[in-house]
């Protein structure tokens, strides 16, 4: 009796050894690098600019060298994060149809994400100072998660886009996209034009 059962837990035992190894490997996918979100310290604009805000001691003020840019186009990038905000700057000259056009161009612009986008949340608020800003989020495989424009409705327009120069996913990408919202809400908020 007893070498029938020694036979059975053998036999069970082999079976369990040769059906429980495989081959079949899959392999993990890769990780992504833990994110250093930089201290929040503001600096002010330079005053070469028809306008001014706090931004980041920790990102770098640039010249907009793309082949469209106009003199007071500039960006806020930020090295450690591979982000950048694209500022672009025009003058209305109080005439409205001009202002009608930018607010369209820039509706335009936003709504181009609508191919990937999963939702675009547009709200229209007043900072502190008492300026009306348009802002929109984005969520979804976008290149541009977060949209804003400013205006005086007679003498200036300034328009701003978030962008990430990475192929990292969005969804990895979230801490350092809620960062650079706050970023940008600061720069909303300390927003000055000037005379």
């Amino acid at each position: 009796m007893r070498s029938k059962l020694y036979n059975c837990l053998l036999s069970t035992a082999y079976c369990l050894l040769i059906f429980s190894c495989t081959t079949d490997y899959q392999p993990k996918p890769k990780g992504y690098n833990r994110l250093v979100l930089p201290k929040a310290e503001y600096q002010l604009l330079p005053d070469t600019l028809p306008y001014q805000f706090e931004y980041s001691k920790h990102a770098k003020l640039l010249k907009d060298t793309s082949w469209i840019s106009e003199r007071h186009w500039v960006e806020i990038y930020y090295p450690e994060l591979k982000a950048n905000i694209h500022i672009t700057y025009k003058q209305v000259h109080g005439k409205e149809a001009v202002l009608k056009e930018l607010l369209n161009d820039a509706y335009n612009l936003t709504s181009k994400q609508q191919i990937k986008a999963n939702a675009i949340d547009e709200l229209i608020t007043k900072t502190p100072s008492g300026k009306t800003a348009m802002i929109a989020e984005i969520a979804g495989e976008v290149p541009s998660q977060f949209q804003f424009t400013m205006t005086d409705s007679s003498k200036n327009f300034l328009r701003g886009a978030l962008y990430f120069n990475t192929r990292v996913q969005n969804d990895s990408l979230a801490p350092a996209i809620e960062f650079m919202k706050k970023e940008t809400l600061h720069l909303i908020n300390t927003l000055q034009w000037k005379k």
